[in-house]
């Protein structure tokens, strides 16, 4: 019945119906489910209660005969003062030039608007004469576009809920329910759309989280044992005598965290079904290594392996760092857009015939043209930075290879559990011993000169510093251009005695490479870059990192940054160039200063911005929840994961019959995982 048409609710006419199909709107469940992005309430408070800046509702009396004054073409401000309890209150009102006639001193009357807490001063954007109504409703607002009106979509709504709230079936099993004391489906679908108290709202936004939640969770726990059942992958009979001997010529010991992670990855390895596995760790923890030691395990049971990165510069670090950690025992080529005519060529056919053990490269390593023997160990490095559709294209180039996703950006762990749902997780949470902590200073503006004698003091002991230029949001040639002024400026500085070097992402990949070499060989002292050195490039005689307006960085990116020095055995230097005006920006330069460790970086940076960071949303198919917010409401996302991984493994889901209408929303809604069930 909630299938049929939104044409079949009362009043919904063939205009109305096409305006309702552009919000989305096209069947009756559709509406019922259209849910509210806010409540307006003009429930009137005292002033000690309101918050600076937000909307509130007060009730007063007239105290001074309104004044009118007009300025610029039709506009106009009205302004009286209101008497509210001991308080005189200002209340400006614009272009409502008719209520001078309607507002006398002595009138008790009741407004609503922005509320001024410093100026004790309301900007009034709804008014009416007399005192409120004691329980004033709670108001939904909901997303319009143009054509449909606000009071128009609630009268819909509100007509659809009389004529078929009642046919809303329930898809929740009684005894959750019962256990998390959560109301009906049918009487919390009223309570969203009309609550009549905030805490009945509250409650019935409890229920409808929990259970978009669950049915995400249940459908990453079947995708997670479909692949693990449809996809038989190698059992890896890797030579245990080769892979300990290579271990063993590394320049450093395993820290435990490594070889924790490397155990867990050995494992999948030797098991029968396709390896499916994150390994997440913090800047300079040692993931590459631990890859590298199972790509290397991979090669002694006979098969090729392929490390793909975002960027070509990271291609070729990655390159040379595993061509030398496995000279002798296996063969490394190269493969990025930059890569053409005979060279590519034969690279290709080498892959082809199996003379390369381990391609490294960009996305360009998925294109058709690569040919693999026998693939049967990928490795994505920064996986977020993929789409979902670039990570199975390599996936599924070779015979069900195993496929470790790595990521710097330290997420963390209940979400990584929870957002990767059909993934296993090994966590490096441990630095190498001897890596020295960054010291971390945040600095205002004015004393950029102080920061500049501090890089030439560094210099002059023989190290090298980067200069990270501000980042302009959605625009590329505005940070080109801001990091040309800043070279320039640095040069005429400088230079001629310290060399400064220029690198950002318009360059020819020839000229980053140049640049990168010339900054790694010490022939540049200082480089001024924009982002594009946040991920990979290794230069341990690097000791200072300089970030020019930082408070526009998140938690995240500042951290990254911040990894590329302190590689080397010398004491680093991070320094945040920044004068932050509110409170996130200043709260975000504390924190930095105050810790190096990614995954609390990563706590605090959920709470200040959200999750899109580290799941680039557009791209991770991750479903846009309607009520849910992954960070925000994490504890009932991990509770929902819990529950649906019970009734997975426990076979509840498909035996039981109390969760028989459950089970077909699961199978129904599989827009809810986007296009990871594609």
């Amino acid at each position: 019945m909630l299938h049929r048409s939104i044409s079949d609710v009362k009043g919904v006419g063939e205009k109305l119906q096409s305006q309702l199909n552009d919000l989305g709107l096209f069947t009756v469940e559709d509406l019922l489910f259209y849910f509210p992005h806010r409540y307006d309430s003009y429930e009137v408070k005292p002033l000690t209660e309101l918050t600076h800046n937000e909307k509130a509702t007060i009730e007063g009396e007239v105290a001074s005969e309104p004044v009118l004054s007009f300025y610029g073409r039709k506009k106009s401000r009205l302004t009286f003062t209101l008497q509210v309890d001991h308080f005189a209150v200002k209340a400006v009102m614009f272009n409502r030039a008719f209520a001078k006639k309607q507002l006398n001193q002595g009138d008790t009357v009741t407004v609503t608007g922005k509320w001024d807490q410093q100026r004790l001063q309301i900007t009034v954007s709804q008014f009416k004469k007399g005192e409120s109504k004691s329980q004033e409703p709670i108001q939904p607002v909901y997303t319009l576009k143009e054509g449909v009106n606000l009071h128009t979509l609630r009268k819909v709504i509100k007509t659809a809920l009389e004529e078929f709230g009642g046919e809303v079936p329930e898809i929740l099993p009684e005894d959750l329910a019962l256990a998390y004391k959560l109301p009906g489906r049918t009487q919390a679908l009223h309570q969203m759309h009309y609550p009549e108290t905030r805490v009945m709202l509250k409650h019935a936004k409890r229920r409808f989280i929990y259970e978009e939640f669950l049915i995400f969770q249940l459908k990453m726990q079947l995708l997670r044992k479909h692949n693990r059942e449809s996809t038989k992958g190698h059992i890896q009979e890797y030579n245990n005598n080769e892979l300990t001997s290579f271990v063993q010529s590394l320049p450093f010991e395993l820290t435990s965290a490594q070889k924790r992670s490397l155990a867990e990855i050995l494992k999948d390895m030797k098991s029968p079904h396709r390896m499916n596995r994150l390994l997440q760790g913090d800047v300079g923890s040692g993931k590459t290594a631990v890859a590298a030691i199972a790509l290397y395990a991979s090669i002694t049971a006979g098969y090729q392996g392929a490390l793909m990165v975002p960027t070509e510069i990271l291609a070729e670090q990655h390159y040379h760092s595993l061509a030398e950690m496995f000279e002798g025992r296996a063969n490394v080529a190269l493969l990025t857009g930059s890569i053409k005519g005979k060279r590519r060529r034969e690279v290709l056919e080498a892959v082809e015939q199996k003379e390369i053990d381990i391609l490294v490269g960009t996305h360009a390593l998925i294109q058709d043209e690569v040919v693999f023997q026998s693939l049967g160990f990928v490795i994505v490095d920064e996986q977020h930075r993929f789409g979902v559709q670039q990570r199975r294209g390599l996936r599924d180039k070779g015979l069900s290879p195993d496929v470790l996703f790595m990521t710097a950006t330290p997420i963390p762990r209940t979400l990584a559990i929870t957002a990767f749902g059909d993934m296993d997780v090994s966590v490096i949470d441990e630095m190498p011993a001897g890596r020295k902590p960054v010291d971390t200073y945040w600095v205002k503006g004015e004393m950029t000169n102080r920061v500049l004698s501090f890089i030439q003091k560094e210099i002059d002991q023989g190290h090298q510093a980067y200069v990270i230029c501000p980042l302009i949001e959605e625009s590329d040639q505005l940070d080109i251009q801001n990091a040309i002024e800043l070279y320039n400026q640095l040069s005429a500085v400088f230079e001629p005695k310290v060399s400064v070097g220029l690198m950002h992402g318009r360059l020819p990949n020839e000229e980053k490479e140049e640049v990168m070499q010339q900054f790694s060989a010490n022939d540049l002292n200082i480089l001024v870059s924009t982002t594009v050195v946040e991920v990979g490039v290794n230069v341990p005689n690097a000791t200072v990192m300089v970030i020019y307006d930082a408070q526009r960085f998140g938690l995240s990116q500042l951290h990254q940054l911040r990894g590329r020095v302190g590689r080397g055995a010398d004491q680093s230097y991070c320094i945040l160039l920044g004068d932050p005006q509110g409170d996130v920006g200043k709260e975000r330069m504390r924190i930095m200063t105050e810790t190096n460790d990614g995954f609390e970086l990563s706590e605090q940076d959920l709470k200040l911005r959200g999750p899109g960071d580290f799941f680039g949303k557009k791209q991770s198919g991750l479903p846009d929840f309607k009520v849910g917010d992954m960070v925000h409401d994490y504890r009932a996302l991990e509770t929902a994961r819990k529950d649906a991984a019970e009734m997975i493994m426990e076979n509840t889901l498909e035996e039981d019959e109390r969760y028989k209408t459950l089970r077909e929303y699961v199978y129904r809604d599989k827009h809810l995982l986007g296009n990871v069930l594609d």
